[in-house]
């Protein structure tokens, strides 16, 4: 077991050296519920297979030391020295140190991250003002409904998605990745996006100004607005100097619900699936880009910045 246990570890090393070294793609749920499954059938052998071995070798090797005849030369071993041989008996190898050990540790965070809150790292600058890059956040992960971890299969439906949601999401392309957006067409609306202004079932959504975001990274200053989604009102960037060109030939699951202009699209959202776009509106590749989120890609509700090192008064919760 000891031989075989080296190979699993060392076949995690390998995998987590790959993965964080960009050699390949990592899906960090598959593997913490492949080690929660590890783990736990090395648990199950050491309760009801090793450790009971073990005792009965430290109990066989007592009663041993109990009927032996101490020889001429020498007096009865010390309880003190047969306390530390049974002590040794008893323990646990390495490797089930490394294993069964862990079980109760992995499986504790494998049901926290899968069931009730899951951590992310904002990678990128699309969702600035609301997130900025090196924000920590908390995503509620029952809030859309209990979902069967791995498979991302809604057992248990809960709240659907309302406009202006911040959500987190497999990204449609590449389910490995996830992404986070604001959510700003539901089933069955039209969005259209033309001369940087949002419209939703032909309604223009309201902002108003507000003093310019001044950008560190960039050393620029960009035009910041708050908008109102449904109930909730959050803020946004729009920069008119710099305008991604959109796809004129998009190729993606229901495209054909979408119209292009040079400056403008509208599209109809088909039923289970939700229209995603970045705050960063200029500087944001979304649902204008890739197409519309289904139901079974979605991930959590984000609410919560619980640390970013660069600036701590960034913790708390946010629209």
């Amino acid at each position: 077991m000891s031989a075989l246990t080296s190979l699993l570890l060392g076949c995690l090393a390998v995998y987590l050296g790959g993965w964080f070294g960009g050699q390949w793609t990592g899906n960090f749920s598959s593997l913490l519920c492949l080690l929660t499954v590890v783990t736990f059938v090395y648990w199950l052998a050491e309760r009801f297979y090793f450790a009971p071995q073990r005792r009965a070798a430290a109990d066989q090797f007592s009663g041993q030391l109990g009927s032996a005849v101490p020889h001429d030369n020498g007096g009865a071993p010390s309880s003190e020295s047969i306390e530390q041989a049974r002590n040794a008996l008893l323990a646990q190898p390495w490797w089930m140190d490394w294993t069964a050990g862990l079980f109760p540790v992995i499986a504790v965070v494998f049901v926290l991250r899968s069931f009730l809150a899951e951590p992310f790292k904002i990678p990128s600058g699309s969702m600035i003002p609301t997130l900025l890059v090196g924000d920590l956040i908390l995503v509620n992960k029952y809030h859309y409904g209990i979902r069967l971890p791995v498979l991302n299969k809604k057992i248990i439906p809960m709240n659907d998605p309302q406009r202006g949601d911040v959500m987190v999401f497999r990204y449609p392309l590449n389910r490995n990745l996830d992404y986070i957006k604001r959510v700003v067409g539901l089933p069955g609306d039209e969005v259209s996006y033309r001369d940087q202004q949002l419209f939703v079932n032909g309604v223009a959504i309201e902002t108003q100004p507000l003093p310019d975001f001044y950008d560190e990274e960039g050393m620029r200053y960009y035009k910041r607005f708050t908008e109102q989604l449904g109930p909730v009102q959050h803020r946004i960037l729009v920069d008119p100097n710099l305008r991604w060109p959109l796809p004129q030939n998009a190729n993606f699951p229901y495209s054909s619900n979408c119209t292009y202009t040079i400056t403008s699209i509208t599209c109809k959202v088909p039923q289970g699936h939700y229209f995603l776009m970045g705050d960063n509106r200029d500087n944001s590749q979304d649902s204008r880009f890739w197409g519309f989120v289904p139901d079974e890609n979605i991930v959590g509700k984000a609410f919560f910045v619980w640390m970013n090192f660069s600036d701590v008064k960034r913790i708390g919760k946010f629209h």
